[in-house]
């Protein structure tokens, strides 16, 4: 398949996307290993909301960056407000993997950074569009 048309397009733009993912990971390690406090929380709760952003362009590399951003906002909303029912915390209690995706206690100023790593996102996917 020729790297000019749709499916190079698509494959270069899912490639692309993946990156973006594992450099999310990377820095969120980061930042857990060497910040502490609120910087490392809300950072977190912003490349949380980055990475969903970027698997879900991997999963539909078609999706219009506004759309991606609501998506990945949506996401992580919904998994904060999921906390007010304490599920998340009892997942949280049997498994250290679902604590780093799932939380434990609802946090409303954690909304925001959710829609500072959206718009992030969506600033990053347009200006990669546009190049």
């Amino acid at each position: 398949m020729s790297g000019s048309g749709v499916g190079g397009r698509i494959g270069r733009t899912r490639l692309a996307a993946g990156a973006a993912a594992v450099v999310t990971v990377a820095a969120g390690l980061g930042v857990r290993a060497l910040a502490e406090g609120d910087f490392a929380k809300y950072a977190g709760d912003a490349l949380y909301t980055l990475l969903i952003y970027a698997l879900v362009v991997v999963a539909a590399p078609r999706v219009r960056p506004p759309v991606a951003a609501l998506v990945a906002a949506g996401v992580s909303w919904l998994v904060e407000f999921a906390q007010l029912t304490g599920v998340p915390a009892a997942l949280s209690q049997e498994s250290p993997l679902a604590r780093l995706a799932l939380g434990t206690t609802f946090n409303p100023p954690d909304l925001l950074w959710y829609a500072v790593g959206a718009a992030c996102g969506l600033i990053a996917h347009t200006l990669a569009r546009r190049h």
